[in-house]
């Protein structure tokens, strides 16, 4: 999630619920051969902003699940932006065998919490259950949060890096132009066995220390952006074996269909960009970064 919902303001929410709204869902792109996990989804942000595809009938969370599955899409990571959210991807998950669920409190939430420590004792008793299989998305964003805030973020992703270390979960990394204070958290607590940069949003250069780490690098409809060069350069440089895609839904559509909702059964578009810009056969990385998903989080059934 590329900033938290109450970073902006009613009026800029509601804009851009409205322009999601106007241009409804894209068209569904050719299917993959090889199917691949969706790292990062918010179904229930997508649900909230743009509605469900389709005609309107049914349970529009199953409708998202079974129009990725149709593109090749077989498995989502529900991530959590809060309690509730956190809770609802959670409860969601026990009861749907292609979604695991991660939770967290997001960077930008941290600060405006009144009892953040209360918010975290939540997060860490949601973590202990078993198809919650990351902590995340946590991090830093010095794009949204200002200086006065920035003390209680990172309280906050030290809690959290404590957490999946805990329970053996993954922790999954929001990072926006907070690259070196990210790492030196990392270092400073101890970085978990698997680390996910969410959305990665750094050049070849910060890929090619994310990747001496052995963290794995997920990447959004962003890397698709005409001026997203940076992005492909450290596609180019990620190994397959530490490479994932995700959608971040309903944020960071793919071009080109920027504007309108995002959702998992976009990422072959995402996919077949990553295949050209790290020059990989598409069948060969689609196989490599469907393992990861197993890797980093565990079998999902």
């Amino acid at each position: 999630m590329p900033s938290s919902p109450s970073g902006q303001s009613p009026s800029d929410r509601r804009r851009a619920k409205e322009s999601r709204r106007a241009g409804g869902f894209p068209p569904a792109p050719e299917p993959l051969a090889v199917p691949v996990f969706d790292s990062h989804t918010h179904l229930d942000l997508t649900i909230q902003e743009a509605g469900g595809p389709g005609d309107g009938d049914g349970d529009p969370i199953e409708a998202l699940i079974a129009a990725a599955a149709k593109s090749g899409v077989d498995r989502l990571v529900q991530v959590g932006v809060d309690v509730d959210s956190s809770r609802w991807g959670a409860d969601l998950a026990d009861r749907n065998d292609t979604v695991l669920a991660a939770v967290a409190l997001h960077p930008n939430e941290a600060p405006r919490l009144a009892d953040l420590d209360e918010a975290l004792r939540q997060i860490e008793a949601l973590a202990a259950r078993p198809r919650v299989r990351g902590i995340g998305e946590t991090g830093l964003d010095t794009f949204r949060t200002g200086d006065d805030g920035r003390a209680a973020q990172e309280e906050s992703f030290r809690a959290h890096i404590a957490i999946a270390k805990r329970y053996g979960k993954a922790l999954i990394i929001h990072d926006r132009e907070a690259h070196d204070d990210v790492l030196r958290v990392l270092d400073e607590e101890g970085a978990p066995d698997r680390v996910v940069l969410h959305c990665f949003s750094g050049d070849a250069d910060f890929a090619a220390v994310c990747v001496r780490r052995g963290y794995h690098l997920s990447f959004a409809g962003t890397v698709t952006f005409a001026s997203a060069t940076n992005l492909r350069e450290a596609a180019a440089i990620t190994p397959p074996t530490q490479m994932m895609v995700e959608t971040d839904a309903p944020y960071l559509t793919p071009t080109p269909y920027r504007g309108r909702p995002n959702a998992s059964y976009l990422i072959p578009v995402t996919m077949r960009a990553l295949a050209a810009a790290s020059g990989t056969d598409l069948d060969t990385l689609c196989a490599a970064v469907s393992a990861n998903g197993e890797a980093v989080f565990g079998p999902w059934t």
